[in-house]
């Protein structure tokens, strides 16, 4: 798909602040604060221009304190049976105690992923059917307004 995406520079901005958190904890691990500050932001930026992030970009951020969740780093990553079938992977943040947990089920596909999800892939709707007021109403009887109505006698001089 070649189209242009809305909100380009926005996305690169998510881009290069996930980046950025991504490049000071490889640098420095104890720069815990800065990286939670671009992940912060990232957030903000996002929640106010009502983007949506991709979902492996979500599932290393914390919900509750907006940490950059990096295993050793910033998480524990642990391996938990919740049933008999079901195993879970628990991700905790080392900071605030959040944890995420994640199935593992190998037939499972995110919706992002799946293919009616992709807007190729939508049914295409005839506007007409969906905005009154249209085509389909202006070729018969107006329904409201002075359009349809007799203008009366020609404005002109009377004797």
């Amino acid at each position: 798909m070649t189209g242009n995406i809305k909100d380009k520079e926005a996305f690169q901005r998510l881009n290069f602040l996930y980046q950025a958190a991504h490049c000071v904890l490889a640098q420095n691990p104890e720069n815990v604060e800065l990286a939670r500050f671009y992940c912060f932001t990232q957030k903000t930026i996002s929640k106010r221009l009502v983007l949506r992030q991709d979902p492996s970009v979500k599932r290393t951020l914390c919900k509750k304190c907006c940490s950059l969740l990096v295993p050793g780093v910033t998480a524990t990553v642990r391996q938990r049976r919740c049933s008999r079938r079901q195993r879970m992977t628990m991700v905790r943040c080392l900071s605030c105690g959040q944890t995420k947990r994640f199935p593992n089920n190998p037939g499972y596909q995110l919706w992002v992923d799946r293919p009616e999800a992709q807007l190729e892939n939508q049914p295409q709707l005839d506007n007409t059917e969906h905005n009154p007021g249209t085509k389909s109403q202006q070729k018969g009887k107006p329904t409201s307004g002075k359009a349809g109505q007799d203008p009366g006698p020609a404005a002109g001089p009377t004797a």
